[in-house]
């Protein structure tokens, strides 16, 4: 029988999202990327064009929001001290490990295979765990932020009232604008190496740092618990259709509705602010009346995300390459590896989790 908890939807949301990331990925091998990725098939399937698109558009910022919110809670209940020590030995440490045998693979296998020689250690690629590391740096400036006004926040707060329609259409114009300005010198999916480690996208990088930050104001007010269910479910209607007109355009209008650079400037991150307030005001809300129990399994999934992030990528390569002999147009092989790495990364999780105590 499933079980109630007041927060448990927002396990079952993560486990939701996971399983986006996962996908995500499935498809870089099988779609129209433009990036690098190690497996490469011949042919790719454009309906994953707006795959991507959407996907990268919502996804990472709502993880961000969620984790914004269990920042202040963690910081309210543990204190700064061990706030800090916690956030460092939990994401620091699988970091460090993970940029070391990244370190290896750069230095003494794809060197190696691309020149004959050793391959350059800097800057050290984290790939995925990029957004490990913004989350350790969100943290601590967050945390920096609290001790030096502590005045600022008190464990005790007072609900308020959740942003209506109209404020939330104006932090979502809001965020358009920084994400236009910041996109006028750094394009989408431009990396940028900090110190020659830390991997920064400043295309996404105001949406990912806004949501962290309504997370956290989300806590204090108890927006999450108050927002009313009629107002979440519109919303969501709002992203998903405007994720469908994405789909229309890319699919179909694309070369028949063509915009110049300046207004593709500003309709794309209008598109983008206003999609991603929308799918996570609608999924938290949605989620948090209609799926909030959790059976055993439930629950094992929504310990082992953490895991199945860093984990992940190692299970979907190894069936991507598994598959390359497969004969099978892209996009069912993308639905096949899909339902394959699924389970299988949520699987290794729980196998190995308790052991590296991720």
């Amino acid at each position: 029988m499933p079980s109630h908890n007041r927060m448990a939807f927002f396990d079952n949301l993560k486990v939701v999202l996971m399983a986006m990331v996962i996908a995500h990925h499935v498809g870089q091998a099988y779609g129209p990327t433009g990036g690098y990725w190690p497996i490469q098939e011949p042919t790719r399937a454009a309906i994953l064009g707006p795959f991507f698109t959407v996907n990268r558009s919502f996804g990472m910022s709502l993880f961000f929001m969620i984790a914004g919110y269990f920042t202040v809670a963690s910081f309210d209940k543990i204190g700064p001290r061990n706030f800090v020590k916690n956030r460092l030995k939990r994401l620091g440490i699988p970091l460090l490990v993970f940029s070391f045998l990244i370190l290896l693979l750069q230095v003494f296998v794809f060197g190696p295979i691309e020149t004959g020689e050793l391959g350059r250690p800097w800057p050290i690629d984290v790939v995925h765990l990029w957004f490990v590391q913004h989350l350790i740096l969100f943290s601590l400036g967050y945390a920096l932020w609290r001790v030096l006004r502590p005045g600022t926040f008190q464990p005790a707060f007072q609900p308020a009232n959740p942003p209506g329609y109209g404020t939330v259409l104006i932090f979502a114009a809001g965020l358009a604008l920084c994400l236009a300005v910041v996109r006028t010198w750094y394009s989408i999916d431009e990396l940028v190496y900090l110190l020659g480690y830390v991997r920064v996208g400043f295309a996404d990088l105001p949406r990912d740092l806004g949501l962290f930050l309504v997370g956290t104001v989300a806590y204090r007010q108890q927006w999450v618990t108050r927002f009313p269910s009629r107002s979440g479910r519109v919303w969501l209607v709002v992203g998903l259709t405007l994720a469908g007109l994405w789909y229309v355009y890319e699919l179909w209008l694309v070369d028949t509705i063509v915009f110049s650079d300046v207004v593709w400037g500003i309709l794309r991150p209008l598109w983008e602010s206003l999609l991603c307030c929308s799918m996570c005001i609608g999924l938290t809300v949605v989620f948090r009346d209609l799926v909030n129990g959790q059976s055993a399994v439930g629950r094992e999934m929504a310990k082992g995300t953490y895991a199945v992030y860093i984990l992940h990528v190692f299970v979907v390569i190894l069936l991507q390459y598994l598959a390359v002999e497969v004969a099978v147009s892209p996009f069912p092989k993308f639905i096949l590896v899909t339902l394959a790495a699924v389970p299988a990364s949520f699987l290794l999780a729980s196998l190995i989790r308790r052991p590296l105590r991720l």
